[in-house]
């Protein structure tokens, strides 16, 4: 069966620093979870709050409802898969993984079927008899997958484990651990800071910052519909204007600060008429426009990246922001130095109020900390 996580209340202090300050989550049964933050977020010190490595000040965690504070971290159950891998170099592949089951007493013939198993779930069969210095980076780590998973621990515990691979190794690692959790069916806490990667293999992320979570949903909704600023410019890339609510003859419309208007029709009732606001348009949200309509620049540098066009375009205030082209789609280029005029998807765009910690979008559910 698979396993709940709910953290209650979490308080960390390292002497008279407080780092995680009345935190409050639930992680799903089977969930693939992701912390996801800057360095220093306090992501890692609540995966080895979980696993029994750091101490609790107040509150609780709970695995299917039972309080786990005081249990010591080797009575926990815990798979833990780390940023290096910690494979025994003197031992086989199987040895490796074997190794786990020999601690916990079975039977010979038992721990060869789990070991046959684990070693087709993870695809690095006809490794078994290999010594790790034999094994290539992604091979390694399946081998410290396989060992985290063999003794079918209540949850699997991951901190930033593919960092130490190549990018062409992440991506198909990222897709292995996200099939293999899966097929098996184990609730999944996984720390990193790579934005693609979280988004690539979650089922929710909470995007984490000074030990306070800012907002916890689907990697979709996470993207497409940011709580708060800091979420908006921490996950992808967002471009931030400020601006002005104007109400126009009944309906809702934004003022950019060159006197561009864009008509919305999915503001809340919180966005008040002459309110100024924050407008986060990611680089896609943009459209070329066809006339001199909308938010004047000049293009101050292009890359060129196969199936899009990333532009840096320098906008009259000196502001440079950033515009994606999809190749596929457009026929004409732009050279440095030419004059450009942006519009701005109206469906697609976010709003946020002066402050930037709430969103004006219809529909965004605030996160209760």
């Amino acid at each position: 069966m698979s396993t709940s996580i709910e953290f209650i209340n979490i308080v960390k202090r390292y002497d008279d620093i407080t780092v995680i300050p009345k935190l409050s989550l639930k992680i799903k049964e089977g969930e693939f979870f992701t912390l996801l933050g800057p360095s220093g977020c306090g992501k890692t010190t609540l995966l080895r709050m979980v696993a029994g490595f750091n101490s609790i000040e107040e509150g609780e965690i709970t695995f299917n409802g039972a309080v786990i504070n005081n249990i010591p971290a080797h009575k926990r159950n815990i798979g833990m898969v780390f940023q290096n891998y910690a494979i025994f170099p003197h031992m086989t592949v199987s040895e490796n993984i074997e190794y786990g089951l020999k601690l916990r007493k079975h039977s010979k013939e038992e721990a060869k079927k789990k070991l046959e198993d684990i070693l087709k779930v993870v695809k690095i069969y006809e490794y078994k008899d290999r010594s790790p210095d034999k094994l290539s980076g992604g091979q390694q780590q399946r081998v410290a997958l396989a060992r985290a998973i063999v003794i079918h621990p209540t949850v699997l515990l991951m901190d930033e484990p593919l960092s130490n691979l190549d990018a062409k190794l992440r991506i198909e690692m990222r897709s292995a651990i996200r099939e293999i959790q899966k097929n098996i069916g184990i609730t999944t806490v996984y720390v990193t800071h790579d934005q693609e990667e979280a988004l690539a293999i979650s089922d929710r992320i909470a995007i984490m910052n000074k030990g306070v979570i800012q907002q916890i949903d689907t990697p979709r909704k996470i993207y497409l519909r940011p709580l708060n600023v800091f979420v908006a410019t921490f996950i992808g890339h967002s471009n931030i204007f400020d601006g002005k609510m104007l109400v126009k003859e009944g309906k809702n419309c934004i003022i950019f600060e060159n006197g561009y208007s864009v008509p919305m029709d999915n503001l809340s009732s919180e966005a008040k008429n002459g309110e100024e606001i924050q407008i986060s348009v990611r680089p896609e949200e943009f459209i070329i426009s066809n006339n001199s309509d909308g938010i004047r620049g000049i293009v101050y540098f292009n890359t060129f990246l196969g199936k899009y066009i990333n532009y840096e375009v320098k906008l009259d205030n000196g502001e440079i922001i950033e515009l994606t082209q999809d190749t596929s789609t457009n026929d004409i280029f732009y050279e440095i130095g030419q004059e450009i005029y942006l519009e701005v998807n109206n469906k697609k765009i976010n709003i946020f109020n002066k402050e930037g910690n709430i969103s004006l979008i219809t529909g965004v559910e605030k996160y209760e900390k």
